[in-house]
């Protein structure tokens, strides 16, 4: 299991007060995000579970990604998700200098808009780092150009082939609560693992009277 703790603690999120780690409520609300789409089949199979549960929740999508696939960030949009932005390239902000982050960051928005057709929703200016990986600097500079970053409370680790898919469940489903935003992946490396755990998360807390909402602001 990775140094990175499921849960973020909350002497991190002291450190990094104006970014976005959960969301203060005692409503029985759950974030679901996903990060690192849109992917034929892969992120098309989300929106389908999703629905089948009346749930929303948010993508962060890779630029290039959206380049590739237009018609899968369509369908995210058709189906009133929320999408948010992850870079152009998938990079990692500690090994990139702030011009070139920034600029990486402003190549997919206007991918996004350029991709909007005739959605009715307005691409918010919802920003989550690659690897969570972003440094002061860039984050000043972009929360200064009017992005939210938005981080998390609980990691499903779906990526994680070390793990069992049973672990990742339980990754879930033991740290989440109400307001938390939870990091899954609409991608190849995670599909394994998250396929297994998403349809259980969303009867797991179905059950126990939560809904799903996509991250607004």
């Amino acid at each position: 299991m990775p140094l990175i703790p499921v849960k973020t603690p909350k002497v991190i999120k002291s450190i990094f007060p104006n970014y976005v780690w959960n969301i203060d409520t005692t409503e029985k609300v759950i974030y679901l995000t996903f990060d690192d789409g849109p992917t034929p089949q892969i992120t098309n199979w989300i929106l389908n579970i999703l629905n089948q549960y009346n749930a929303k929740a948010t993508f962060f999508c890779i630029g290039a990604n959206v380049e590739k696939y237009p018609d899968v960030f369509q369908g995210i949009l058709n189906e009133n998700h929320r999408v948010g932005n992850h870079t152009q390239h998938h990079i990692k902000g500690w090994k990139t200098k702030n011009k070139a982050y920034i600029k990486n960051v402003e190549k997919a928005q206007k991918v996004f808009e350029l991709n909007l057709q005739n959605s009715e929703l307005r691409i918010q200016n919802l920003f989550r780092p690659p690897y969570g990986k972003i440094t002061f600097k860039q984050g000043k500079t972009l929360m200064a150009l009017g992005y939210k970053i938005i981080m998390w409370d609980v990691l499903s680790f779906d990526w994680d082939k070390s793990i069992t898919q049973e672990r990742c469940f339980n990754n879930v489903t033991s740290k989440a609560k109400p307001g938390s935003i939870v990091v899954f992946h609409d991608s190849v490396k995670a599909s394994k693992h998250m396929m297994y755990t998403l349809p259980k998360v969303l009867e797991h807390f179905s059950k126990k009277g939560y809904s799903f909402k996509a991250l607004e602001f």
